[in-house]
């Protein structure tokens, strides 16, 4: 497959960009400041890489009109050159046309229907009553369970599993190893042995939204697990059941969120943070790393939890030295009830 070729002058009249230098400059890829050659595109958007644009060998940079003076060569003046240049990096990312049609070795059953304009791949197996859109690509490996809807242009790359009762809305995106829809972790206790409380709910996942490797959604007890719109979640995720995250939210690796929490619109959940179960996250908040949210959060702004790093030295003896807190406290506010 070849790679497409853009000048800077193409780029910036398709992005509404303001061109500073020659617009005639060809460019094949993209690439870093440090790394990128003259038929590439880099970009800057954090003042810490400044000092490394007057030596970068990159053909066009994409930058806040404040960086331009530095720029040696071709620039793209943006308003948010990450956006921008995420943007223009796309054009780049070629992937190969899917045909439509089912791959004789996948298993479709009788009452499943599969959209004409859509790509079954390889040993996918699609269950009774699932239905697959238009423009949808299944691909390698894929199991779709029973009673699952995967809408208009999907595309689930490989081995993802829908257990049963998922619901993806239009171009929702699913990397290989997640699996939705399966039993949320619901027990209850009765004479010293747990009883299975039955999931009857499921997964509803909005437009636009994407889906780490490995990333894991239960379905809901008795109502359904909901993704917004337009979330991302990255890799190694546990998303519980009942859990509903709001549109455009975004969660790093490794983070979970427990049964029935509740996360706003617009919020960033830090890699390896949690959030327990039953509690609330209004809009606009962030999490950052390795928190855990043990109540719920009613104002917007940034949320951390824990103890900063520091070496094994200081951080026994700081250790040792929680034990000793409540009684500290007590003192003091004896000490200051006799002033």
């Amino acid at each position: 497959m070849q790679s497409p070729v853009f000048t800077a002058a193409e780029l910036a009249a398709r992005f509404a960009l303001e061109l500073r230098g020659d617009g005639q400059v060809r460019v094949e890829g993209v690439g870093t400041l440090a790394s990128a050659g003259p038929a590439q595109l880099a970009f800057l958007a954090n003042s810490r890489y400044r000092a490394q644009l007057a030596d970068s060998r990159a053909g066009v940079v994409v930058l806040r009109a404040d960086d331009a003076d530095v720029a040696p060569g071709t620039a793209l003046i943006a308003r948010d050159p990450y956006a921008a240049f995420a943007k223009m990096a796309a054009l780049f990312d070629a992937r190969p046309a899917r045909e439509p049609g089912i791959h004789p070795g996948a298993v479709v059953h009788p009452q499943a229907r599969v959209a004409a304009g859509a790509h079954v791949g390889p040993f996918v197996s699609i269950g009774a009553g699932s239905v697959i859109e238009d423009g949808c690509v299944i691909g390698p490996g894929c199991v779709i369970g029973e009673d699952c809807v995967v809408g208009e242009g999907c595309e689930l790359i490989a081995r993802v599993t829908l257990v049963r009762r998922v619901r993806l809305g239009r171009r929702v995106l699913i990397h290989p190893g997640a699996v939705l829809g399966a039993d949320g972790f619901g027990l209850a206790m009765e004479a010293g042995r747990w009883l299975k409380v039955p999931q009857l709910g499921g997964v509803v996942v909005g437009d636009d939204c994407e889906i780490g490797a490995n990333t894991t959604i239960d379905r809901g007890a008795l109502e359904d697990t909901v993704l917004e719109e337009d979330v991302r979640l990255d890799n190694q995720i546990q998303i519980g059941h009942n859990v509903r995250i709001g549109a455009h939210s975004a969660m790093a690796g490794c983070s979970a969120a427990a049964g029935s929490a509740r996360i706003g619109r617009y919020c960033l959940i830090g890699g390896a943070a949690g959030v327990l179960g039953h509690l609330e996250i209004c809009d606009k908040v962030t999490i950052t790393a390795m928190s855990l949210v043990t109540h719920s959060i009613t104002e917007p702004g940034e949320y951390s939890s824990g103890t900063p790093l520091t070496d094994n030295r200081t951080w026994r003896r700081n250790a040792a030295r929680f034990k000793q807190l409540d009684s500290l406290a007590r003192r003091v506010l004896a000490a200051d009830k006799e002033k």
